[in-house]
């Protein structure tokens, strides 16, 4: 008998269901009613609903309120620091069936080797990870990346079944202005789903962007921006990662009538946000806490993602849906008792069968010798570009300050809070070294660094002491990346992530772990911020606005350009 007989008898109830969930109620994503009833699976596949079923193996699942398995709508894998088998591990268990994610950050130190890591690994994972084909690497001319992707390197890899578009197109001046590389990669992948970012952006080149073909956007941080964009066809990825945290400003968006076109996404976040408060279920009982009705909070982490995205056969507990099905105590708590992958559960020994894959980038960091004359600044004028972090947000301020010369050198000042910040290209092409200034760390001595440092990756340095920064950034090199917290020539807090300098081959619950130990260190300096690590990263990111730095010097993001030194 042939699977889809096999799946009509099961439905019908002419033949025992492969598995049987047994005296829970369905939460229906499209009413917001409760549903009474078994669910029958087949193979990988709801074949039954709402009526009694026979089953060759009975889960009993009294009491559980069931929904549909989460759709993260995009995120980097990378910024977990783990690798996606890890990644995998980490977050099915907490209803998570299916990850939507751009591998820009490994492709960045990589190029396509790093996009086809993800790719082997995403066909051997529980959770089922879809791949989109990363379309800004790097993300501008302004910094140094390890690769350079173009369009002709993408079209091979548009057909696999992991692919399901083109990613962020982070270089929204090269659409508006009909970029060459920009314009060719739009066109190849042209009625294919195409993932925006731009921030800020509205009024006509906001139509222009669009029109380009892009249909989702996650970069929206007020809800004017967010319903400028919904009422131009835009589907809204609402964001909460472990720096730019959208969702308190978002929610008041989030209704019945506007879930159905918008969605949930975490973006960037690590092991230690996601232990100590959740992933996409932290966002859903959030919302529901801030009086968002539960219909919407759960179809935008389910169907509305599924429908955003053209993921037809999911996103419902429903006849010929896949079985990705989260067992809740309450949809209050959104706490998973039970997750099923296509009819899996997310178990320890459903990801001890998994086949897993080498990792690859071991000894990326090939930084130039450092020492602490590199991180003086010079200049004329006292007048300087400052960097002004606002906590929570990956966007900053472009503020000006008067920094006194003295030797021929702009020093860091703790008792003003300016940081001395640098970005050190680390991929052996051209050793450039930039510095600048930043505020809102809080930094009273020491430094940190980080090779997590978007999306080029090279090593962002920030410190009160030249010491201690190039101690810092040299440790990186002999750990093959990672993060580091010095002070007082000493080493107070590391952790190593050899893949690529992005990812760390222990589990996530080590990770964590190590993350709690780096804050602490970065305490002890004095930093307030509550994710200092990633916030150092985005520092680097030049298509976020304000003012950000790269290996090229300062740029003025508004205006598109490196500030002159």
């Amino acid at each position: 008998m042939t699977d889809l007989a096999n799946r009509i008898d099961q439905g019908r109830g002419a033949e025992p269901a492969d598995i049987v969930l047994r005296g829970g109620q369905i939460f229906d994503v499209i009413t917001g009613e409760m549903l009474s009833g078994d669910v029958a699976i087949h193979g990988d596949t709801i074949v039954g609903t709402c009526d009694s079923y026979q089953g060759q193996k009975v889960i009993d699942v009294t009491g559980l309120t069931l929904v549909p398995g989460f759709i993260d709508t995009h995120l980097h894998i990378e910024s977990s620091l783990i690798t996606p088998f890890e990644f995998d591990r980490c977050v099915a268990p907490r209803g998570v069936t299916t990850a939507i994610c751009d591998p820009h950050e490994i492709a960045n130190v990589l190029g396509v080797p790093g996009i086809q890591y993800f790719l082997d690994a995403a066909s051997r994972t529980v959770m089922d990870i879809r791949v989109q084909l990363s379309s800004c690497v790097p993300s501008t001319d302004m910094e140094t990346a390890g690769a350079e992707i173009s369009a002709a390197d993408l079209i091979p890899l548009m057909d696999h079944p992991q692919v399901i578009g083109l990613a962020e197109f982070m270089n929204y001046p090269g659409v508006i202005h009909r970029d060459p590389g920009c314009m060719a990669k739009l066109e190849a992948f042209t009625g294919r789903h195409i993932d925006g970012h731009a921030p800020q952006l509205s009024g006509r080149d906001l139509n222009a962007y669009i029109a380009a073909g892009i249909r989702t956007e996650h970069e929206a941080t007020t809800t004017a921006e967010a319903r400028e964009k919904l009422q131009k066809g835009l589907r809204i990825l609402i964001r909460e990662g472990s720096v730019s945290k959208d969702l308190d400003a978002l929610l008041p968006l989030l209704t019945e009538r506007t879930a159905s076109y918008m969605c949930l996404c975490t973006d960037d976040r690590n092991p230690l946000d996601i232990a100590e408060y959740g992933h996409l279920d932290y966002m859903i009982r959030t919302a529901i806490a801030r009086a968002t009705p539960p219909v919407a909070a759960y179809r935008a982490a389910s169907l509305s993602a599924a429908e955003a995205f053209g993921l037809k056969d999911r996103g419902l507990i429903a006849p010929g849906k896949r079985a990705d099905i989260v067992a809740l105590g309450s949809l209050e708590a959104c706490d998973a008792q039970m997750v099923f992958c296509a009819g899996v559960q997310a178990i320890d020994t459903a990801f001890a069968a998994r086949q897993t894959i080498p990792p690859i980038g071991r000894d990326s960091v090939q930084a130039p010798p450092i020492t602490p004359q590199m991180f003086r600044t010079a200049g004329n004028s006292p007048r300087s570009d400052v960097i002004g972090i606002l906590p929570g947000k990956i966007i900053t301020e472009h503020l000006r300050e008067d920094i006194p010369i003295t030797d021929g050198d702009k020093r860091p000042d703790s008792a003003r809070d300016l940081a001395k910040i640098a970005v050190i290209e680390r991929h052996g092409r051209n050793g450039n070294t930039a510095t600048g200034f930043v505020r809102g760390f809080g930094l009273r001595a020491g430094a940190i660094a980080s090779t997590v440092c978007h999306d080029h990756h090279n090593i962002a340095v920030v410190g009160m002491d030249y010491d201690d920064m190039a101690l810092a950034a040299r440790r990186l090199t002999q750990i093959e990346g990672g993060f580091v917290v010095v002070r007082a020539g000493r080493i107070l807090a590391e952790l190593s992530l050899p893949v690529a300098g992005l990812m760390s081959l222990l589990s996530f619950e080590e990770v964590k772990e190590a993350l709690v130990d780096l804050r602490a260190a970065a305490r002890s300096l004095g930093v307030t911020l509550e994710e200092p690590f990633l916030q150092l990263a985005f520092l680097a990111l030049p298509v976020i606005p304000a003012l950000k730095i790269t290996d090229r010097g300062m740029v003025d993001v508004l205006k598109f350009e490196i500030i002159p030194g």
